[in-house]
């Protein structure tokens, strides 16, 4: 069979490079071919006088590329000989919905085809979350994680690379040693109310509709904070369910579904939106600009927050990133 590895001594390159080079120029002359096997570990440390450590740095490179994949007790062998991308990127999205559409996309575009990247979902699930990382360790050269506000996940999102690892959206003090693209949840309601206090002075009350289950923890905060410095009588509820809407209320809504049926208890009372009670929403949509004549939003910018995060990737910068978020007014309150 062919020589398969090759490295010399005084050339200029990384041993652990050469060995990478090596396996791609056989890959690109099809001497190798998906599902072959590589020279193992011991033998190549043995052949050229390299340590073991070197010939890992360069099997697991390979590995996180997604060229070659390693079988327990039977080696590496070759898993795809597609190998165009310097980058194979792991994205942990919580949910797909219209504003993580805007920010995929403009992740993508700033990216700029610089990576392979996949995508996956966690529906807010603990173990799936978990089963995902663990699946995904050592697959690939950076991983960027949604961790929303599940519990008891950071030492699975420790066990990855720590140089290779970003957390998007929603951040916390256990995982502050990475960098990080976010909101900051308990500023962003607090300003995003001040900015329309002004136009409040028509509203008896201020009613936070927070299941809880997956919406952060901080929104609650920021809601709180602003009322008790304003003076507004409040209150926090985990659901809307066809309840009667008193005249004089203002609602701050990060659910959608709670939003649908607070405008439609609205109408079952023949109420105006915007006189007799009014509606805040969380994240903007292009759909929120037209319903009920225009909904008003509490909404960080979800296009900026993709480029964002690309230009930490591809600069390999370690930087943690606070997204900008402002109230967009329109006629809901």
């Amino acid at each position: 069979m062919e020589k398969i590895i090759s490295v010399e001594e005084n050339i200029g390159i990384p041993k652990y490079r050469q060995i990478i080079n090596s396996v791609e120029e056989k890959i690109t002359e099809k001497v190798l071919k998906k599902g072959d096997k590589l020279p193992s570990i011991n033998k190549v440390c043995l052949e050229f006088k390299v340590s073991r450590d070197t010939v890992m740095l360069a099997y697991d490179e390979l590995k996180k590329r997604g060229i070659v994949n390693a079988i327990l007790g039977k080696g590496y062998y070759i898993k795809s000989v597609e190998f165009s991308f310097e980058k194979r990127i792991f994205l942990l999205f919580d949910e797909f919905n219209s504003f993580k559409e805007d920010l995929y996309n403009s992740f993508l575009e700033h990216m700029n085809n610089n990576a392979q990247i996949d995508i996956f979902f966690h529906h807010f699930n603990t173990e799936m979350f978990k089963k995902l990382v663990n699946e995904s360790n050592g697959n690939y050269s950076k991983y960027v994680i949604m961790p929303s506000n599940l519990k008891g996940i950071v030492d699975t999102i420790k066990s990855l690379p720590k140089n290779d690892v970003y957390i998007l959206d929603q951040t916390n003090d256990k995982l502050a040693d990475f960098p990080s693209v976010h909101q900051n949840f308990v500023e962003d309601m607090y300003n995003g109310l001040k900015q329309g206090n002004h136009s409040f002075h028509k509203y008896r009350k201020l009613v936070l509709i927070f299941p809880g289950h997956k919406e952060p923890t901080g929104m609650v905060d920021g809601f709180l904070k602003f009322c008790n410095e304003f003076g507004y009588q409040n209150e926090i509820i985990p659901d809307f369910n066809k309840l009667t809407i008193q005249h004089g209320t203002l609602f701050i809504i990060p659910s959608d579904r709670h939003l649908v049926n607070v405008i439609e208890q609205g109408k079952n009372q023949s109420f105006i939106l915007g006189e007799n009670f009014g509606i805040i929403s969380y994240n903007d949509t292009v759909l929120k600009k037209i319903v009920g004549d225009g909904i008003a939003t509490i909404s960080t910018d979800f296009y900026a927050m993709g480029r964002i995060l690309a230009e930490l990737i591809l600069e390999n910068s370690k930087s943690k990133v606070q997204n900008n978020s402002k109230l967009i007014i329109r006629n809901s309150f």
